[in-house]
């Protein structure tokens, strides 16, 4: 499937000033994106960037700051949850 954006002069010359194709940096993005709301695996991103291994592909998750398995707000909230739980209960001090 071919996607067509209209991209404002102004704006496609600061995109293609970064060095990056415009087309490659809107594509990444939608990636990136799907990627994070779970609705493109690794190996669907992987293949839809072009990327031969995995190692890749984790680079170019980690220098956009995407994390596999990192700690969110929801393992966040859950530790708080058994923390007050231990404290009621009596078996943590502070």
């Amino acid at each position: 499937m071919q996607v067509l954006l209209d991209i404002p002069d102004q704006m496609a010359r600061k995109l293609a000033a970064s060095g990056k194709d415009p087309s490659r940096a809107a594509l990444e993005a939608m990636a990136i994106e799907a990627y994070r709301s779970g609705s493109l695996t690794s190996g669907e991103m992987r293949r839809l960037l072009g990327f031969e291994t995995g190692y890749e592909l984790d680079g170019f998750l980690k220098s956009h700051n995407i994390y596999e398995g990192a700690y969110g707000l929801e393992d966040l909230e859950k530790d708080r949850r058994t923390l007050q739980q231990l404290e009621a209960e009596g078996r943590l001090r502070a």
